[in-house]
């Protein structure tokens, strides 16, 4: 199974490092029932739109990781890694990095339902070698980035400005990298 878990550049030098995700359980996203039924479609020929939109939600949770830590630089970022379905299950609302979610982590998308559609549970530590790829906002979003940070916890609130800015972000696409690039990506 395809999956697609959130991180910041710090999580990926210490995966990295590790040589692997984790440690277990540790939350991630895929294209799950629950996704698809929220998506509206049981559609085969939409699994790379359903796929899209697991690592847009991969991406939320990797913004709501940088507003908890300062210090990381303010690039969101999702690895994309294929497990055994074994190791995945099913779409959970109560895990977030092996801890429980707290309200502050969902509140900052308006819709509860979207935070945690598709959001999956991993049971063991992922291997770098099932890693397929990773994305990383460029340079040119961290601007975006860190606008959208600020205004989490107003859009939580239900502004409707501060929600705009967060969506800002999601404007930016994350660029693409080969599993090789990783080294460079952490320097």
């Amino acid at each position: 199974m395809r999956v697609y878990v959130p991180l910041t550049l710090p999580a990926l030098s210490q995966a990295h490092g590790a040589g692997e995700l984790g440690p277990a359980p540790f939350e991630a996203y895929a294209v799950t029932a629950g996704l698809r039924a929220w998506w509206g479609s049981e559609n085969p020929e939409d699994e790379e739109e359903l796929e899209y939109a697991a690592l847009g939600l991969a991406a939320a949770s990797s913004l709501r990781s940088l507003a908890r830590d300062a210090e990381a630089v303010r690039r969101r970022v999702v690895v994309v890694a294929e497990v055994p379905d074994a190791l995945v299950h099913g779409e959970e609302r109560d895990v977030a990095g092996g801890r429980s979610v707290q309200d502050e982590d969902v509140a900052s998308v308006q819709d509860e339902e979207a935070a945690s559609v598709g959001r999956v549970r991993l049971t063991a530590a992922v291997p770098m070698s099932r890693i397929a790829a990773v994305h990383l906002d460029a340079e040119e979003a961290v601007e975006a980035v860190t606008a959208a940070i600020d205004a989490l916890p107003a859009a939580a609130g239900g502004d409707q400005r501060a929600q705009a800015v967060v969506d800002g972000a999601e404007e930016h696409e994350l660029l693409w990298f080969a599993t090789q690039e990783i080294p460079a990506l952490i320097a």
